[in-house]
């Protein structure tokens, strides 16, 4: 509690992403399988969101499943998938006592229709409130973003319904139109690489690496994290004396 009131309220990052790294390695550090580890993590998403609502954070994006995670072991993407729709499911009335609106991001065909259809409820359901955002990314990866995201521009010029393309037209055309890039880029789990997440939005977000396994990234590891930011000068190309004068 007492890291959670040294932050400055008038310095709160507007959309934070978060990486959540490590609970395969958590699990196997406690000789379980990696079921238990993002069961735990699960644990972790309520405990970020339920601050991140409090602090008055606008967006978290949470990289939940990447594209690459297809080619994990079935049994694993089945346990994730099923934990999936237990969260949302489970999870949704929580979600509107505290005010927090669901969304996804990324290739949402490609999952399971039980697991889409729960997805899909609890957004329509948490569309309502308009509190904090809660954005998952699921089979979600920056570079099948871009490619999509050509993909329908090069459609739009050869029907006439575009002719110039500018860097905004980049980003109307990605997953995360209408959502603010991230201030502020979370990993966990000690390691130093983004994964092909978010490569465009994260232009000039603040990047924060730190060593806690998702399941133990809780409160305190998320406000020392967010009075990080807070020591950080954000330039966007200035120099200190344009931004400070």
């Amino acid at each position: 509690m007492a890291l959670l009131e040294d932050i400055d309220k008038g310095k709160i990052p507007q959309h934070v992403a978060i990486i959540m790294d490590g609970n395969g390695r958590w699990a196997k550090q406690r000789g379980l399988d990696r079921t238990f580890g993002h069961k735990e993590g699960a644990e972790s998403v309520r405990s970020i969101t339920e601050i991140a609502a409090k602090l008055n954070i606008k967006y978290i994006t949470l990289y939940t499943f990447s594209t690459e995670n297809w080619n994990r072991p079935e049994e694993e993407v089945s346990a994730l998938m099923e934990l999936l729709v237990d969260s949302v499911v489970n999870e949704t009335p929580t979600l509107l006592k505290n005010n927090i609106s669901l969304k996804a991001i990324g290739d949402i065909g490609r999952l399971p229709e039980h697991t889409r259809k729960a997805l899909d409820k609890c957004i329509a359901d948490t569309d309502v409130s308009t509190g904090l955002n809660l954005v998952l990314a699921i089979s979600y990866s920056s570079r099948w973003e871009i490619t999509n995201a050509v993909q329908q521009i090069s459609q739009d010029i050869n029907k006439g319904l575009l002719k110039d393309v500018e860097e905004s037209t980049i980003s109307d055309y990605l997953t995360t139109k209408g959502i603010p890039d991230p201030d502020l880029l979370i990993r966990t789990g000690g390691e130093f690489r983004i994964s092909n997440f978010l490569l465009w939005q994260i232009a000039y977000a603040e990047l924060y690496f730190c060593d806690v396994l998702w399941p133990d990234f809780r409160e305190d590891a998320f406000c020392e994290a967010i009075l990080d930011f807070q020591c950080r000068e954000r330039r966007f190309g200035k120099t200190s004396e344009q931004v400070n004068g």
